[in-house]
């Protein structure tokens, strides 16, 4: 009997695309019919050995055996490993491609593990294309499930000078955490792209058209990168039906699958301030929330709504959006980083750059920067204390703050330029004014302080006429 090193099960756009790379294969898929039609389709690309149960499927991979499960996170995910768990043999991994939460994989790596068989949480980013063409792969598990899978799915990912995008990430759901977190960016990415085109359009008066050149221009110098690269192509498209630009008969409420409000989440419960990812995640809740805008289109606004010149404002745009841009990558690799800390999973942050360069939805030039920075420090506490990045922040942060003030003066809402600002502001602020939270904080709940001139915590009996301090 023919066996082949690898099998996928879960016949979706992407497990299709995924298996088609022109290995062995073995491929498999809940309802018959569509195991037939990809091979019908795309036999010709590869051999694949068709099973139509989980027996057959199992029955037709070499040992160890390596089963990728391409299915919807959640209840069907536990479904196909509790089909197919009973079936392996110690040493047998399976990997799970899907977008699951870390914590879900946390749970089915260790259950797994007692049975002996290797559960590998995978991220795997690149969209419909980039499973066919090559993905950006971030496996997590045991090392030892990597030594024998590793090479597969290094052969099958993106490639960028000679470097595979894929590596191993860490134990258990390290994988999938930095998977989320890579989702979480791509949403505050998204944001920024998003305002971007709104200041140009609505501040500068440019025509979609016009604007598509500017994102094309852009894209020639540090911001290439996927996602400005596509945003051009949409703004530039023309809908047949109506012939007007094709942004333009979109409905306005976007859509999300999860992963950016896990990311927030998972954030809150780190205690890491991820503000630009956040705001991405509330601006996409604020534009399904229909009713809410439309009970709001009598507010008040600006009195004025003058355009400002478009000449010198995309300028100033692109150095807004560099900067936001580099504040919501040092969020989203803090996290990361906190994320390691806390279960142990020592993740190389320089190597998640690596990886992320090609493959992934969003693959940039700006992470060769990124992986250099780490490289010259992977101990840096952020990435804004780079001298690379704070030089360029530093170079941008005028236009970054005039575009925040036009934006506020015309009432377009720039979430993504404002908070990130913010942000920046608070990290070089010598004092906050968290020292009255916490002063309000002892005063009504006795939740206790510490001084700037002495070690320990106190607390100020703020009920007795002389309003003793006394240590806690």
């Amino acid at each position: 009997m023919e066996t082949a090193r690898i099998g996928v099960t879960g016949l979706a756009v992407m497990g299709r695309n995924l298996a088609r790379h022109g290995h062995r294969v073995a491929v498999h898929n809940r309802t018959s019919a569509r195991t037939k039609a990809l091979v019908d389709e795309f036999g010709h690309e590869g051999a694949f050995l068709p099973a139509d149960t989980p027996e057959q499927f199992v029955a037709s991979l070499e040992r160890p055996r390596r089963l990728v499960i391409m299915v919807k996170a959640g209840a069907p995910t536990d479904a196909v490993i509790g089909e197919f768990a009973p079936l392996l043999d110690p040493g047998d991994m399976i990997v799970d491609g899907g977008n699951a939460n870390f914590a879900d994989t946390r749970r089915r790596e260790s259950a797994l593990r007692e049975r002996g068989v290797h559960f590998v949480g995978t991220g795997i980013s690149g969209g419909e294309e980039g499973a066919l063409h090559g993905p950006s792969i971030m496996p997590g598990g045991s090392a030892e499930s990597y030594e024998a899978l590793g090479p597969l799915l290094e052969d099958i990912s993106a490639e960028v000078d000679g470097t595979p995008c894929c590596t191993h990430v860490g134990p258990d759901g390290a994988g999938h955490f930095v998977k989320m977190v890579h989702n979480g960016i791509e949403y505050a990415d998204m944001q920024l792209i998003a305002e971007s085109y709104d200041l140009l359009r609505r501040a500068a008066g440019l025509a979609p058209a016009e604007i598509a050149e500017v994102f094309r221009t852009w894209n020639t110098g540090r911001l290439e990168s996927y996602l400005i690269e596509i945003t051009a192509e949409v703004l530039a498209h023309t809908d047949a039906a109506t012939g007007r630009p094709f942004v333009d008969v979109v409905l306005d409420q976007a859509d999300q699958k999860g992963t950016g409000r896990w990311t927030v989440q998972t954030a809150l419960d780190l205690g890491v301030p991820v503000g630009g990812i956040a705001e991405a995640v509330f601006a996409r809740s604020v534009s399904g929330h229909a009713p809410l805008r439309e009970a709001a289109q009598n507010l008040p606004g600006p009195s004025r709504n003058d355009a400002f010149a478009s000449v010198g404002l995309p300028d100033a745009v692109e150095k807004a959006l560099y900067a936001s841009k580099i504040v919501a990558y040092a969020q989203g690799f803090h996290q990361i980083q906190a994320g390691s800390t806390e279960y142990g999973w020592n993740i190389d942050l320089g190597a998640m750059a690596t990886i992320w360069r090609g493959g992934c939805i969003i693959r940039a030039r700006f992470l060769d920067r990124i992986r250099a920075a780490y490289e010259a420090d992977p101990e840096t506490p952020t990435l804004l204390t780079d001298p690379h990045f704070t030089e360029a922040v530093g170079d941008a942060q005028d236009a970054w703050r005039e575009v925040v003030a036009i934006a506020a003066k015309l009432g377009i809402p720039v979430p993504g330029f404002s908070t990130a600002l913010a942000y920046y502001d608070s990290l070089r602020a010598p004092r906050l004014p968290a020292a009255l939270t916490q002063g309000q904080r002892d005063y009504f709940g006795a939740h206790t302080y510490r001084r700037t001139d002495r070690e320990g915590t106190y607390h100020t009996l703020w009920s007795t006429p002389d309003r003793t301090e006394v240590p806690s």
